[in-house]
C-alpha cells in the first residue's frame, strides 16, 4: 500500500514537471513572436520617420518644446536647492546667528521698530562666552564695503569681514593657499587678510597672493591665505569668492563698531547633544538679562537658523515647479496635437500598404502596434531633443557663469517617460483606426 502511494507520487511530479515545461515553452513561443512583431514594427516605424523628414520634424517640434519647458524647470529648481542646500550646510544646522534683522518674516514686529533695535556687539558675544553651558563656541563678525587695492588693480565695493578667531569653527570653508589667523594673530590685531579665490583673480591676475601686501580702505594688510573656490549659486550670490576676512582687532582701526546701522553677527555652535532650540533659549535669556530687558519688553535682537532659510523658499518652488508644469503642459499639448494629427495624415498615406498587410495575414494587433511605436517614437525623439538642449544650455551657463548646473539622471527619464506617454495617448486614436480597416476597402483607397 505504502509502494503504492509511492509511485503514484512520482507519476503524479513527472506530469506536473511535463506540465510546466509545456507552459514555459508556450510562454516562450509567445514571448518569442511578440519580439518579433515588436521589432518588425520598429522598423516599419523607423522607416516612416526617416522617409517623411519634414513631418517628423513638425511633429518634434511642439514635443521637443514642452520637454525642454519642463525639464529646464527642474533643472534650475535643482540647482537652486543643491546651492541653498550647501550654503546652509555651509552655514552649519547646529549653529544659530544672532542678528538685529531676522532672516524670515516676523508679524509681531514692525521693521521700523527694528530700526531702533541696538546692533549686536562685542559685549553680546562676551556674554554668551561667559555665561552660556550650552556653546561650544561661539563668533563675532562684522561686514563693511571697502576698496581694496594691490598696485594699480582695483576693486570697489568688496566685503571685508572682521572675525573674532572661532570662525574656521563655526564657517565651514576650505583654505586653497596658505593658512588661516594664528591666535596670537587674532588677539594683537595683526594687519592680515585672507582672500576670496574670484577676488584674488581680480587684483593679483596670475601671481601667487600669499605674502603680497594689499591696502583695504587706507590700511596696508598682509594676504595670508586665498579661500578655495565655492562658486556662484545658493543663499549669497559667490559665498566667500569675493570676500575678504580680517582679525577683529585689525578690523576696530578702520571700522567703527559702535556704528548703529553695523551689520553685525553673532554666530553660536551647540555642543554636541544639544538641540538647537535649547541653544536658541538660553542665549535668548542670556541677552535679555545682558541688555537689561524687562519681562513685558520683546527681544530687541533676532535669533536665526539656517534652516529658516530652506522654509522660506519652499513656497517659492512650489510656484515655480507649477508654473513650469502648466506652461510646458501646453506646449506639450499642442505637441501631442501635432503627433495626432501627422499620425492620422500616415494612415491615410499608408491606407494601401495596410490592407495589403491584412490581406497577407497581418493581424490588427500588429497595425495597432506598428503605428503606435511609431508615435512613440517620434515623442520620445521629440524629448530627447528638448533634453539636448538643455544639455548644451547647462554646458553654456556653466562655462559663462560657473553655476555648477547639471542635467540629473532624474530629469532625463521623466522626459522619456512624459514622452512615452504623450506618445501613447496621441498616437492610439490613429493607430486604433488603422487597425480596425476593413482589408479589401483599405487595398482598393485612393489617397488625394
Amino acid at each position: 500500500m505504502i509502494l503504492g502511494n509511492s509511485a503514484i507520487k512520482k507519476k503524479t511530479c513527472h506530469k506536473l514537471v511535463i506540465f510546466h515545461i509545456f507552459e514555459y515553452q508556450i510562454i516562450y513561443l509567445y514571448l518569442k513572436k511578440f519580439l518579433a512583431l515588436l521589432k518588425e514594427g520598429f522598423l516599419f516605424a523607423v522607416n516612416s520617420v526617416v522617409v517623411n523628414k519634414l513631418r517628423t520634424f513638425l511633429s518634434l517640434f511642439g514635443i521637443t518644446i514642452g520637454i525642454f519647458s519642463i525639464i529646464s524647470v527642474f533643472t534650475v529648481l535643482d540647482w537652486m536647492e543643491k546651492s541653498i542646500h550647501d550654503s546652509i550646510s555651509s552655514l552649519g544646522e547646529n549653529v544659530i546667528y544672532v542678528h538685529k534683522w531676522p532672516w524670515g518674516f516676523n508679524n509681531d514686529v514692525k521693521w521700523w521698530d527694528i530700526i531702533k533695535w541696538p546692533v549686536i556687539s562685542k559685549d553680546d558675544y562676551e556674554a554668551v562666552m561667559n555665561k552660556s553651558s550650552r556653546t561650544e563656541s561661539a563668533c563675532f563678525s562684522v561686514d563693511q564695503p571697502k576698496q581694496i587695492k594691490y598696485r594699480k588693480n582695483l576693486a570697489n565695493d568688496v566685503y571685508v569681514m572682521a572675525v573674532t578667531h572661532e570662525y574656521e569653527n563655526l564657517r565651514s570653508f576650505e583654505i586653497e593657499k596658505g593658512r588661516y589667523f594664528s591666535p596670537e594673530e587674532s588677539a594683537s590685531g595683526k594687519n592680515v587678510a585672507i582672500v576670496g579665490a574670484a577676488l584674488a583673480d581680480r587684483l593679483f591676475d596670475k601671481a601667487d597672493p600669499i605674502g603680497k601686501q594689499i591696502i583695504i580702505g587706507s590700511n596696508k594688510t598682509n594676504v595670508i591665505g586665498v579661500f578655495k573656490k565655492e562658486g556662484k549659486g545658493g543663499i549669497t550670490d559667490s559665498g566667500l569668492d569675493e570676500l575678504t576676512i580680517v582679525p577683529y582687532n585689525f578690523a576696530k582701526t578702520f571700522i567703527n563698531m559702535r556704528h548703529n546701522f553695523l551689520d553685525a553677527t553673532l554666530m553660536i555652535k551647540a555642543k554636541d547633544g544639544v538641540s538647537v532650540e535649547e541653544l536658541s533659549d538660553e542665549t535668548i535669556m542670556i541677552l535679555r538679562a545682558a541688555r537689561r530687558l524687562q519681562p513685558d519688553e520683546v527681544n530687541n535682537f533676532s535669533v536665526n537658523r539656517a534652516n529658516l532659510i530652506s522654509q522660506s523658499f519652499e513656497g517659492v518652488f512650489a510656484g515655480i515647479n507649477l508654473g513650469g508644469w502648466v506652461i510646458g503642459g501646453f506646449a506639450i499639448l499642442v505637441g501631442g496635437f501635432g503627433i495626432a494629427n501627422i499620425m492620422f495624415v500616415s494612415v491615410r498615406e499608408r491606407t494601401n500598404q495596410i490592407g495589403i498587410q491584412k490581406a497577407l495575414g497581418a493581424k490588427s494587433s500588429f497595425i495597432l502596434q506598428q503605428f503606435l511605436i511609431e508615435s512613440v517614437l517620434l515623442s520620445v525623439i521629440g524629448g530627447l531633443l528638448g533634453v539636448l538642449l538643455i544639455f548644451i544650455g547647462t554646458l553654456v551657463v556653466n562655462y559663462l557663469w560657473e553655476l555648477n548646473m547639471y542635467l540629473t539622471m532624474t530629469n532625463i527619464i521623466l522626459s522619456v517617460v512624459i514622452s512615452g506617454i504623450i506618445g501613447i495617448v496621441a498616437g492610439y486614436a490613429p493607430a486604433y483606426s488603422a487597425a480596425k480597416m476593413n482589408p479589401v476597402e483599405a487595398i482598393g483607397y485612393s489617397f488625394t
